[in-house]
């Protein structure tokens, strides 16, 4: 046993509530592709696509838009990288 195990195992408990880790995963913006349930804000991994490339992706119709612009969760988002990476535009 290390001296992190140990010390953890004598740790008296704080009283302190789990809710600040149970907020931590929780978010505030929804991703917006439909069959997403994950959270698209930008502390959580979540980035902007243009609404051409989230067309390309997903379809039109299979995720909200807001001015232009489709908030996406981090999976979300690097499944678009993955399908985008190698089309060269040069």
């Amino acid at each position: 046993m290390g001296f992190k195990a140990r010390a953890r195992k004598t740790k008296v408990d704080s009283g302190k509530d789990d809710k600040a880790k149970s907020t931590k995963n929780a978010g505030e913006t929804p991703c917006a592709v439909k069959s997403c349930e994950k959270w698209a804000d930008k502390n959580l991994g979540g980035r902007s696509l243009s609404f051409d490339d989230a067309t390309e992706m997903w379809g039109n119709g299979n995720f909200a838009s807001a001015k232009g612009r489709v908030r996406v969760c981090k999976s979300c988002y690097r499944s678009w990288k993955k399908e985008t990476k190698n089309d060269d535009m040069f």
